[in-house]
């Protein structure tokens, strides 16, 4: 049995996923699109490939199983279904979504965590005792609703619950936050020159000021970014809410991570300009493990989302000992708790304050979600069951 994976837009979450499953089946046929103008990419790919693919014996195009990666999204297509035919002017095809949903099952995005133990500083030492938990417990996963969905918390309260959190406990053997940190690539990249690409990222202070700290005074509040550079992530909220923490002479640093397409929005330029020495790292990062090293030494991770069907980026942070802060709205209200969920831009610049002024309240906090039920460890048995279940023949 051969199984045919088909992706429209091969780049970034996508092309993990992708390369993830081709790893792990045997006998993948893979046919995929430049991860190019994805909202192109939607609407023509299926035109594309009904003309490059060839017929087989092996795989049939009518689905068995229709699989989302979240209830959002499943949800979000199935009701949507019979707007989208409205705008058919002749022939429109009746109770699709009555005749799809029977077929329809989420199944989580699954992340294979990697070791991060060398990049983690001190304070994360809790936070990376909880991660290491991950591994290898593949029965605990769920593939709809996540335990804190039964009892959410209250998001009013979140300096007073943030501060009861016990500081981080000590360590047999506990790591500096020294240059003994810096990986060869990373420093690599640090050292760049002005001229670098974005793709390789600019380095703007000296990395040992910048996330060293010292004894004698705190480190500013390390605020992570790490999304696509498109308007659907929104990067104009999100830098409008910075400008006023400057504003509000607030100290802060940024990394702004992420893929850059042929397009890239012009609010981006104009930003690194305006934040000036508050940048920290501009620029996204080739290397996996430059990638989670800077992860490692954020304190806030960030989004800004107006389309978001998952979020596998905001996840990592997590992993890496990041406190999230998303929109209460798309997938985020199924994934995380109430209490990282923000309903305004207002909100979050509130939010965000707090934490500039109090960054110790952040480094102090243990996540209180669940990671368990996005990891490879979980969730492998389900997706090789779903890819190498014989094809049903009654259609």
């Amino acid at each position: 049995m051969s199984v045919l994976i088909i992706e429209a837009f091969y780049g970034g979450s996508h092309k993990q996923l992708v390369d993830l499953l081709q790893e792990d089946l045997e006998n993948c046929v893979l046919y995929t699109l430049p991860a190019k103008k994805w909202h192109w990419r939607a609407r023509t790919s299926a035109l594309y490939f009904s003309q490059n693919i060839p017929m087989s014996e092996h795989y049939s195009l009518v689905a068995d199983v229709v699989v989302f990666n979240s209830v959002f999204n499943m949800e979000s297509f199935l009701t949507n279904i019979g707007k989208f035919m409205k705008l058919i002017p002749d022939h429109r095809p009746k109770d699709l979504e009555s005749i799809i949903r029977p077929k329809c099952q989420v199944i989580y995005f699954p992340l294979r965590f990697p070791d991060v133990s060398r990049f983690m500083p001190k304070h994360k030492t809790r936070h990376l005792q909880k991660m290491l938990n991950l591994k290898g417990n593949g029965s605990a996963a769920s593939t709809v609703a996540l335990p804190f969905q039964r009892e959410q918390g209250s998001s009013e309260n979140l300096l007073k619950n943030s501060d009861i959190e016990p500081g981080p406990c000590d360590a047999a053997k506990e790591e500096n936050l020294g240059s003994s940190f810096m990986p060869e690539s990373y420093l690599k990249t640090c050292n760049s020159s002005k001229n670098s690409s974005s793709r390789h990222g600019e380095k703007e202070q000296n990395p040992y000021d910048s996330l060293s700290g010292g004894d004698d005074q705190p480190r500013p509040l390390h605020i992570v970014w790490p999304h696509r550079w498109e308007h659907d992530k929104d990067p104009e909220s999100f830098f409008k809410v910075l400008m006023h923490l400057k504003d509000l002479r607030l100290n802060f640093h940024v990394s702004v991570l992420g893929e850059t397409f042929t397009d890239v929005p012009d609010i981006f330029s104009e930003s690194k300009k305006a934040l000036g020495s508050s940048v920290l790292h501009w620029g996204y990062l080739p290397s996996r493990d430059d990638y989670f090293h800077v992860l490692c030494r954020a304190d806030v991770v960030v989004s800004t989302a107006k389309h978001e069907f998952f979020g596998v980026a905001m996840l990592e942070a997590v992993y890496c000992g990041c406190y999230p802060l998303c929109p209460k709205d798309l997938v985020y209200p199924e994934i995380f708790p109430a209490e990282y969920l923000y309903s305004t831009p207002e909100q979050l610049s509130k939010r965000l304050q707090n934490f500039c002024k109090r960054p110790d309240i952040v480094r102090k906090h243990l996540y209180k979600g669940e990671m368990t039920p996005f990891s490879w460890a979980a969730l492998h048995g389900k997706f090789r069951s779903l890819l190498t279940t014989e094809p049903r023949e009654d259609l």
